[in-house]
């Protein structure tokens, strides 16, 4: 049976994953910072308790559950300040960058050259947010961390063209995790990020913030000044209307920058 890796499990996104790879036929081996046994039991997985910061932990996570064909470095946090980056202490600058960049980092390290070594096909899933590819006034260093998880996944990608590794970043938006009570289920998440993964593509991004994407990558390279992001839906088979359709900000980002959820 195939083997996958899923950090971040306990709950949220990274449970959903964990779920979805056992009922694909994968034997999952479920890590994170709180106990997961009960989840790896009912899934005939194993549980790792991990602090993703940890590289001997990390590297020992790789050498347990090898061969791993799927690796979904999935943990993340989102730090007490949400508010402007001067604002934001140090000690918390520290801990979500160790977190959520050089804990995926570590993952890498651990797993890619096992991966490589296998030459079977093998996959890589980065959670990130949207946070990551859209920037908001709010989000204290959640958002800068994601933005630089982009730029590493990005980078991996290039890094691993024309081998046995694909590499997968998923940036939802708000999703109703232990980070958030509002969004998208995790559930649907993880299905949407597993499809992709099979697929072999790099990106996946919600609908309804492609169009604010594109114009963010637009604006920029003119000299324009930021702005503040908004959804648009296609409005075709909404009331009869044809194109773009806005979407009301306070419904499907009730806060801007926070509560995009990598776990």
């Amino acid at each position: 049976m195939p083997v996958a890796v899923v950090t971040g499990a306990a709950g949220g996104i990274g449970r959903a994953l964990a779920e979805g790879l056992a009922a694909d036929g994968h034997v999952v081996h479920t890590a994170d910072r709180v106990p997961t046994d009960d989840l790896a039991a009912s899934l005939g997985g194993v549980a790792h308790l991990l602090d993703v910061t940890d590289t001997d932990a990390m590297e020992a996570l790789a050498r347990r559950s090898d061969p791993t064909t799927t690796v979904c470095l999935n943990a993340g946090v989102v730090g007490a300040s949400v508010g402007a980056p001067w604002e934001v202490a140090d000690e918390e600058w520290s801990h979500v960058l160790q977190v959520n960049l050089l804990g995926i980092v570590n993952g890498l390290r651990a797993f890619l050259p096992r991966l490589l070594k296998s030459e079977h096909p093998s996959s890589v899933l980065i959670t990130a947010s949207l946070a990551g590819l859209l920037t908001w006034p709010q989000g204290g260093a959640y958002g800068v961390s994601k933005h630089a998880v982009l730029g590493l996944a990005e980078h991996t990608a290039l890094c691993l063209r024309g081998t046995n590794v694909s590499v997968t970043l998923l940036c939802p938006g708000l999703v109703r995790t232990g980070m958030s009570q509002v969004g998208q289920d995790a559930e649907e998440v993880a299905a949407g990020a597993l499809r992709a993964l099979r697929a072999g593509q790099f990106l996946v991004v919600p609908t309804e913030w492609r169009t604010g994407i594109k114009t963010r990558t637009e604006r920029l390279p003119d000299g324009s000044l930021p702005q503040v992001p908004v959804p648009v839906l296609p409005a075709e088979g909404l009331r009869g209307g044809t194109g773009p359709r806005k979407h009301d900000r306070s419904v499907l980002c009730p806060s801007p920058g926070v509560g995009f959820a990598s776990n």
